[in-house]
């Protein structure tokens, strides 16, 4: 194939993924892939679907889980495009503002939980997970407590990859190439999952268990010592692991009983995945603080946030203290234009609707056909966010050797038959776009029962 591609000043396909391989070090890429295979280039969306090389595919994972209104909308392009030649740049340092941002932070502020009024831009979900680390830091030092620095996180935990964030991971993987520890101010408390690891107990039984191990950390370090508690409703990254209902409200009974914050990483659940604007109504509980990013924007453009209680607010503006944090294009005019159209479109088209009452019951259930492969032990759905965990015996839920990559190989099976699902060590995961249809949605579960039973047959084989 010699065609140009997207019109990148005339050159080929070949002569860009030569370039690629010369020059960009990819995120989450082993090198001996690129070397192995030139990059595979992504150059055309729309909809549901991503176009590349002359190849169509299903793309049930929504970018990273982030493009919830699908490809290709045209009233964000005209927006960006609007808000560019109006203002297309300046910051907000030294009590400096713009419109886009204004209207912005008011809107999340509106749509948010009960007293989170205060909002701070960011550029990605981890920029605004470290933000929130600082304003903790800030918030329990104002309050003359400064000996309140840790930080209790989960197993399986994703928060980022920023340095600090990375020591809140609850994947190995991610730190040790770096040398990156949690440290004596972060600690890991179980979390729930009890696929893999409840044992003989219930769901609710094991969820309250993985709760109360948040408890026994807080006692175990001095509540005194203790400064927040990290969650994501969701664990999307490391398998879409969603807890029993009695989780979360005891999760925050007990950060209530200590004089803990709570904090919900809503970076993939905020702004409708799980069928309510934030997973803490979906889950039944409430955060001092939140983050935001994916959905804010639906990945037109790098912009996230960090929400606020008006309690922590009020301490943090205290005096006359400067906030000492921010970065360049922390909010951003552009970036915050298309953000708000973005909201306006989930808005109008009532898409968070449509995952509670219709297109999340109907992918809930026609993924749970999946069920009948012999490699599936269990299916797991929230909304539009989706685990599938394979194993090796269904009865004891043993997992299969993780070197087997056997996730990978059904990832890879079904994308060869256009459909794009991300594996996750022993679990696929599913986050389409909102507007995805039920025949795609049909489609998708027709081509993993192709992919699972290719696998099954190999396995069978030897």
């Amino acid at each position: 194939m010699d065609q140009p591609l997207n019109d990148q000043h005339g050159m080929s396909l070949e002569e860009l993924q030569a370039l690629d391989q010369k020059h960009h070090l990819h995120p989450f890429t082993a090198a001996s892939a690129l070397r192995q295979a030139p990059p595979f280039l992504i150059d055309n969306a729309d909809g549901c679907y991503v176009m590349g090389q002359g190849i169509r595919l299903l793309d049930m994972m929504a970018g990273l889980g982030c493009v919830n209104i699908g490809y290709g909308r045209e009233e964000l392009s005209t927006t960006a495009q609007k808000a560019m030649q109006t203002l297309s740049y300046y910051h907000s340092f030294s009590a400096v503002s713009n419109p886009t941002a204004a209207a912005l932070a008011g809107r999340i502020a509106a749509l948010a939980p009960d007293g989170m009024n205060k909002v701070f831009f960011a550029n990605s979900g981890s920029e605004a997970n470290e933000t929130i680390l600082k304003v903790i830091a800030f918030y329990w030092r104002q309050l003359g407590k400064p000996e309140k620095r840790i930080i209790i996180t989960r197993d399986y935990a994703y928060h980022g990859s920023t340095i600090a964030t990375t020591a809140l991971n609850g994947n190995a993987a991610m730190q040790e190439p770096f040398g990156i520890e949690s440290g004596p101010d972060i600690l890991r408390a179980a979390a729930p999952f009890w696929y893999r690891d409840g044992g003989d107990l219930t769901p609710e039984e094991h969820g309250l268990a993985a709760a109360k191990s948040i408890e026994e950390k807080i006692l175990e370090a001095g509540a005194d010592n203790v400064a927040a508690v990290f969650v994501e409703p969701v664990q999307a990254t490391m398998g879409a692991i969603i807890p029993p209902d009695v989780y979360f409200p005891e999760v925050e009974r007990i950060c209530r009983k200590y004089n803990v914050l709570l904090v919900a990483d809503e970076v993939v659940t905020g702004l409708g995945r799980t069928g309510h604007w934030f997973a803490q109504e979906t889950f039944g509980f409430k955060a001092d603080i939140m983050t935001l990013a994916k959905g804010l924007s639906s990945g037109y453009c790098p912009i996230s946030a960090a929400v606020l209680h008006d309690d922590i607010a009020t301490v943090i503006e205290d005096g006359e203290t400067v906030f000492q944090h921010g970065f360049t294009t922390s909010a951003h005019p552009v970036m915050a234009a298309v953000a708000l159209r973005n909201l306006d479109v989930i808005a109008e088209e009532r898409l968070v609707e449509r995952i509670h009452d219709d297109i999340g019951p109907y992918f809930s259930q026609k993924l749970q056909e999946l069920s009948a492969s012999p490699i599936v032990g269990e299916v797991r759905t929230c909304g539009l966010i989706a685990g599938i965990e394979l194993v090796q015996d269904k009865a004891t839920r043993t997992q299969y050797p993780i070197e087997l990559a056997l996730c990978e190989h059904v990832s890879q099976a079904a994308l060869v038959r256009g459909v794009i699902v991300r594996p996750t060590g022993n679990a696929l995961v599913l986050c389409p776009p909102f507007i995805a249809s039920r025949a795609e949605i049909d489609l998708t579960v027709d081509v993993l029962q192709q992919a699972l039973e290719d696998v099954h047959s190999a396995l069978v084989a030897g």
